[in-house]
């Protein structure tokens, strides 16, 4: 008898046992996919984990349906390092298992199934079972595997519909994802001969008989001397008042040409590949101090000011390990970021780089996992998100991890709750590859592990070309509003810095870190303000919607007209957010053009590409946007950066509020000047003497670190503590604390004053589910392995008790 235990992808503790026949024994290996029946009626796609001929004692083994590869998928690497996930942050191996592989890896008896959008089939190469699915879909739009499973009247259909997704004839429900056809955008310029004065002068004189298309170049001329930037056919048709036939009358006459710039995600349309930039001096440091670095640590952090031309020396690195045949993975925290890298990157690499994250259709997924198990050169370069650490690299030589300090590297759901930086860490050290860590703000805990020397540092002080770090001045709005000096919430100061810079044709940012119109709604007769009905939060108005919606849940209503409490009229708004600041924006700077990007306007995969484009192409002159306007986008033309209120990021309940405060506001204010000419940020705020706020005038991050570590020192957090939160969640709120009470007494038998909790979180009710987390905090000189395992126990036997069977109860290993 011959036997494999496969991992499936659900969360339980333990692989499963088949019986195998021998040619299947001898065929299966390590990492292939197999179908299995799993109780009554499921099936599941599993992985095979190994081969052996050890009957389970406990249960009586079914035998597998079909073996789903030729070659294993999954390297023996990665389930080495998925097991070192599991077991650190504390969940089953068939958790990570879903969070690596693409959807489309695991079909299982939930899929569902439909035609994919192509219209024309070749129907004579399928065999008669696939013709039977084709058909059926053709009668209805979706169907269940088990309604195919009846069609075909066998049970392991799985084989069938692989061969149909191959052809590309069906898709799974949960990949039908928006299809890209990238934006071609038409710009109008004249043609070659009517340049020159004499052939214009007489052109201009035929035309007098054809008023309109007089008119329309004359635009022409008007919007190509005022602004430098070409121009598309829309803005001339608007700004001439003419007609697109006019415009094509033009055209056919050969005295305009149109001409289309395409913007675009992974096809790499280009001339030939230029060559690497020259480093200037202080990079040239830079990058040799790296490979000095590397030769004695595995981990180097690159800590350089912002636009210091971090990614000319990672592009350095990275041809430095091409060359050797082996495999670079570039991660960074935002989907946002890789629009601008992948086309930077692609004009020194060209078609080396794959693109790998959660915005991808699982084809496009599919499509690239492949490509780096095989090593294709395709694949050499991989840039994607958090997610990217999951592919099957074989050969691995060089992680870099941009803007380490993010805090999207961290996953907080579903389980595993890993973070980004730290499991790249342990992957280098699995492939013995080496990694750089790059941020202009490095987090706390690295810069800590660089000082005490677990890994190299290297540090770049200069921005690139010598430019000046951008100046930062504080505003107090205390003493502005005191002398009636503010416009809506706009002091002086900032109306008159954003009127210079719009004269002299610059573009401005303002940063606000609240999305919607305004977060609270209130009845100033009595004082009720809209509540959400299924969390503890006060819902967020949004106008362009006209509507009230909690951030947490999406609870949506329509605006109120009168307060639900008293009847009154008198509804007002508190604070304000993106939306609200857009408004004003409008309405100060009526003649210029203003976009706004946070979560509600960048909803699609290309959102975030057209309003990038649009900044760059010029389009726009004022953005608005909340965090996302922080993450390291690289903009020519941006000379001022205005933060409308700096409070409600320090005063926010979080060990790490003063060190985040920090990032984000040297990161935002990064995004200023960084051309020739000098930047200026403008900090908004009640309390211009706060300490963080002065360290980040004057760019003292080795002052913020010091104080900062100190404090962590002193209230033992990390990086001297290691945490790990455990939040339970349940309908009913006594269940839940009675669970919570139970938990945290049972971990204080032995973790005793390392326990902190239960503790409700500041919003303590969400989609109707009452929240309470403990907090156990590990020193150093505890065994952090027996601590976890301790922690297994109880909450084993948590488990085992029948009164909190409906309690959710989540473990979060490094929580921050």
């Amino acid at each position: 008898m011959y036997f494999i235990d496969v991992i499936l992808p659900i969360p339980l503790k333990q692989a499963f046992t088949y019986s195998v026949n021998k040619d299947e024994a001898a065929f299966l290996q390590q990492g292939m996919r197999v179908a299995v029946p799993f109780g009554k009626t499921k099936i599941y796609t599993g992985i095979v984990y190994r081969v052996h001929n050890v009957a389970p004692p406990a249960y009586e083994t079914k035998s597998i349906d079909q073996i789903l590869d030729e070659t294993p998928l999954i390297t023996p690497l990665q389930i080495k390092h998925w097991e070192w996930m599991a077991s650190y942050y504390m969940c089953t191996l068939g958790e990570v298992i879903r969070a690596a592989l693409p959807g489309a890896f695991l079909l299982e008896s939930e899929t569902i199934v439909m035609l994919a959008s192509k219209k024309d089939v070749d129907e004579s190469n399928f065999t008669d079972e696939e013709f039977l699915v084709f058909e059926a879909l053709q009668h209805q739009s979706s169907l269940h595997i088990n309604d195919i499973r009846s069609i075909l009247d066998r049970k392991n259909v799985v084989r069938v519909l692989q061969k149909l997704l191959q052809k590309g004839v069906i898709q799974i429900q949960e990949e039908v994802f928006e299809q890209y056809t990238p934006k071609l955008k038409r710009y109008i310029k004249l043609t070659a001969q009517y340049t020159q004065e004499e052939n214009l002068r007489k052109l201009l004189d035929t035309l007098s008989r054809a008023p309109k298309q007089r008119q329309l170049l004359m635009t022409l001329f008007m919007l190509s001397s005022q602004e430098r930037s070409p121009v598309d056919s829309i803005t001339l048709q608007k700004k001439s008042e003419t007609t697109s036939a006019v415009l094509k009358t033009l055209i056919d006459k050969g005295i305009l040409e149109e001409y289309f710039i395409r913007k675009d995600r992974i096809e790499y349309t280009g001339e030939d590949t230029s060559g690497i930039k020259d480093l200037n001096e202080a990079q040239r440091l830079a990058f040799n101090g790296i490979n000095a670095s590397f030769k004695e640590n595995d981990v180097t952090l690159l800590h350089g000011v912002t636009s210091s031309g971090k990614t000319e020396i990672y592009v350095r690195l990275i041809s430095e390990v091409i060359e050797t045949g082996k495999q670079v993975l570039y991660m960074l925290p935002e989907i946002a970021l890789t629009t601008q890298l992948i086309s930077r990157l692609q004009n020194y690499f060209g078609e080396k780089i794959s693109v790998y994250h959660s915005k991808y259709s699982t084809n496009e997924r599919v499509e690239v996992w492949n490509n780096v198990l095989k090593n294709m050169p395709k694949a050499q370069i991989v840039i994607g998100a958090r997610s990217s650490l999951f592919l099957p690299f074989g050969n691995l030589g060089l992680i870099i991890v941009d803007e380490e300090h993010e805090p999207s590297f961290k996953q907080y759901s579903p389980a595993p709750r890993y973070h980004g930086r730290d499991s790249a860490v342990v992957l280098g050290n699995f492939h013995e590859a080496k990694i750089l860590l790059g941020s202009a703000t490095p987090a706390l805990e690295s810069y800590h592990n660089a000082r005490s020397h677990k890994y190299g540092v290297v540090s770049l002080k200069k921005r690139f070309g010598d430019v000046l770090m951008p100046e930062i001045e504080l505003v107090d709005i205390k003493e502005k509003h005191r002398k009636k000096q503010m416009t809506g919430h706009f002091s002086d100061r900032l109306l008159e810095e954003m009127t210079e810079a719009l004269t002299n044709k610059e573009q401005v940012i303002l940063f606000q870190n609240r999305r919607g119109f305004s977060p609270v709604v209130e009845c100033t007769t009595c004082g009720v303000s809209p509540q959400c009905p299924n969390c503890d939060v006060s819902l967020t108005y949004h106008q362009y919607k006209n509507e009230l919606r909690c951030h947490y849940c999406g609870y949506h209503m329509m605006m109120l007209q009168s307060c639900m409490a008293c009847g009154s009229e008198t509804l007002d708004n508190k604070g304000f957010g993106t939306e609200q600041i857009e408004a004003e924006v409008k309405e100060l700077f009526p003649e210029h053009r203003i976009a706004r990007m946070d979560q509600d306007t960048t909803k699609g995969k290309h959102a975030y590409a057209k309003l990038i484009e649009g900044l760059e192409n010029r389009e726009i002159d004022i953005l608005v946007g909340t965090q996302m306007l922080a993450k390291g986008l690289d903009f020519r033309n941006v000379s001022l950066v205005g933060v409308m209120n700096a409070d409600n990021l320090l005063n926010f309940p979080d060990f790490r509020a003063h060190e985040r405060c920090f990032q984000l506001l040297q990161q935002v204010s990064g995004r200023a000047g960084r051309t020739q000419k000098r930047g200026k940020v403008l900090i908004q705020t009640f309390n211009p003497y706060h300490q963080i706020l002065q360290q980040v005038s004057v760019n003292d991050f080795e002052g913020m670190y010091k104080q900062q570590v100190e404090e962590r020192y002193q209230y033992k957090y990390p990086p001297f503590y290691r945490l790990i939160k455990i939040t339970f969640r349940d309908k009913n709120q006594q269940k839940m604390q009675k669970a919570a009470t139970w938990f945290g007494q049972a971990l204080q038998l032995k973790l005793e004053e390392y326990v902190l909790g239960p503790e409700a979180p500041p919003v303590s009710r969400i989609r109707n589910q009452y929240i309470s987390n403990i907090l156990v905090k590990i020193p150093k000189k505890l065994s952090i392995s027996k601590t976890k395992d301790f922690i297994h126990g109880v909450n084993r036997s948590f488990n085992a008790i029948k009164e909190f069977s409906t309690v959710r109860l989540t473990i979060d290993v490094d929580n921050y």
